[in-house]
């Protein structure tokens, strides 16, 4: 599975670190634009851009929630953690 990560994308000039360019990770994870749909690396960029403060994204990762099971959500979680130890 292809897998992205902040330097794979651009936003007209987000930082690197913004919540909407999180949240834009998280939308290309969750319909599966331009990569396999991945509601694990969706739940985690929505986490990050809802961190934040992108309202929108603790609406769309609740909503994905319900589509995971507790193992997918508490993987996410982890891994929304590990990425905010390396950044």
């Amino acid at each position: 599975m292809a897998r992205m990560d902040v330097g794979d994308i651009g936003t007209a000039g987000a930082p690197a670190n913004s919540a909407d360019l999180f949240f834009e990770l998280g939308l290309k994870y969750c319909l599966g634009k331009g990569v396999d749909r991945d509601y694990v690396a969706a739940h985690k960029w929505f986490n990050l851009a809802a961190l934040k403060g992108n309202a929108a994204a603790r609406e769309y990762r609740s909503e994905i929630s319900r589509e995971m099971d507790t193992a997918q959500i508490a993987e996410a979680q982890r891994q929304a953690r590990d990425w905010l130890t390396v950044h």
